[in-house]
């Protein structure tokens, strides 16, 4: 893992969401340094789901160093978020770095998407961030070396990644363009970024999405709390980049990535919006002695194996809690020499203690 240097002592960093997850392990990676740490988001009072409040948050900072400010903030609220920053600049004397990390997702289609789940992913994501950096931005020209960080991914306009989620895709997508814009905008004087994972991680909100058996095929919130600190180290010339987790690492001189593995040696889950290839994928993650959850995208690559064991992996991604959740048919297209057993069929995962249950358009498989 990525040492701690002490750039950061003294620094006050203003982290959305960061009473769990991901936005929480940065701020104790900027803690160990002897950091300031605004922990700005919304849970109070303990959640029935989700572990952690902005209070529980704080002590773990407190303890590993650092100096907390619990805050109530919604993005979506200026009111809150005007406060937060005050109060941050009224007990710390300023803000140096900015950390939009408050983030909501919904996987899925235009018409099965309610307006209410399409209002608080604009919302949060894009608004929020937004709205966070524009008020956190006069204070950040005070600092010496200011950052704004968002956890968004590198814009890939490949339909593919917009046509099952266009609504979460474009509230994603607006993070990143507030990168794009506010790097050219406050060039010279404020370096903005954004940092995005090259694999699942683990968190809660992934738990909840995928289900048991998930976590396993995830990476730890260390890699993206190492990776977040590698960049707000850097000077303020560092701007405009859409940074991946793994590859920021390597440049710094990490080449064991299995200690941030939540089971070591297990396949992994790619994360969205990447523009590679399965096999690309796959060749790379092999390089550091992962494992990847599919070895190819082509059915009749002979990378993929029996049909079976590419099935097998797909019970893996695929869980019957989260198809259960969706409500989802996936439906899979096999050609080359897979035409001669059968053109289509769909798979549909039901909550019985079987777990799934295959139909078939034309022969049984199984």
């Amino acid at each position: 893992m990525l040492q701690n240097t002490g750039k950061l002592g003294g620094c006050t960093i203003f982290i959305t969401g960061a009473s769990r997850g991901i936005g929480k392990a940065i701020a104790l990676k900027a803690a160990r340094d002897g950091a300031n740490v605004v922990i700005a988001a919304k849970t109070a009072d303990p959640h029935p789901k989700l572990p952690g409040t902005i209070y529980t948050a704080a002590a773990e900072i407190e303890a590993a160093g650092g100096k907390a400010l619990p805050c109530i903030v919604d993005v979506r609220d200026e009111k809150q978020i005007n406060e937060a920053v005050e109060q941050a600049v009224e007990k710390f004397g300023g803000i140096d770095i900015l950390v939009n990390n408050a983030s909501a997702i919904n996987l899925t289609g235009t018409l099965e998407t309610p307006m209410k789940k399409v209002d608080l992913m604009l919302g949060i994501n894009l608004r929020g961030t937004y709205l966070t950096s524009k008020l956190c931005i006069p204070h950040l020209l005070k600092s010496k070396n200011p950052h704004i960080l968002n956890l968004s991914p590198p814009i890939n306009l490949n339909p593919i990644w917009f046509k099952n989620h266009t609504a979460y895709t474009m509230a994603k997508y607006g993070m990143s363009m507030c990168v794009l814009g506010m790097a050219e905008e406050f060039k010279g004087s404020i370096a903005v970024n954004a940092l995005w994972p090259k694999t699942a991680i683990q968190t809660a909100a992934m738990d909840m999405l995928g289900g048991s058996g998930i976590g396993k095929q995830c990476r730890k919130v260390e890699i993206m709390a190492d990776a977040a600190y590698a960049i707000l180290k850097k000077p303020t010339s560092f701007t405009g980049q859409f940074v991946i987790d793994e590859d920021i690492l390597k440049k710094e001189g990490i080449k064991e990535f299995d200690v941030y593995a939540v089971e070591p040696g297990h396949p992994l889950l790619p994360d969205f919006f990447l523009d590679q290839q399965p096999e690309d994928l796959a060749k790379q993650m092999e390089e550091h002695g992962a494992t990847p959850a599919f070895k190819s995208g082509k059915a009749d690559s002979a990378a993929t194996g029996p049909i079976s064991d590419m099935f097998n992996i797909i019970r893996g991604i695929l869980s019957p809690d989260i198809v259960k959740t969706t409500g989802a048919v996936y439906r899979f297209d096999l050609s080359g020499s897979y035409d001669i057993i059968f053109k289509t069929f769909e798979l549909k995962f039901h909550g019985f203690q079987s777990g799934m249950e295959a139909r078939l358009c034309q022969n049984t498989l199984w």
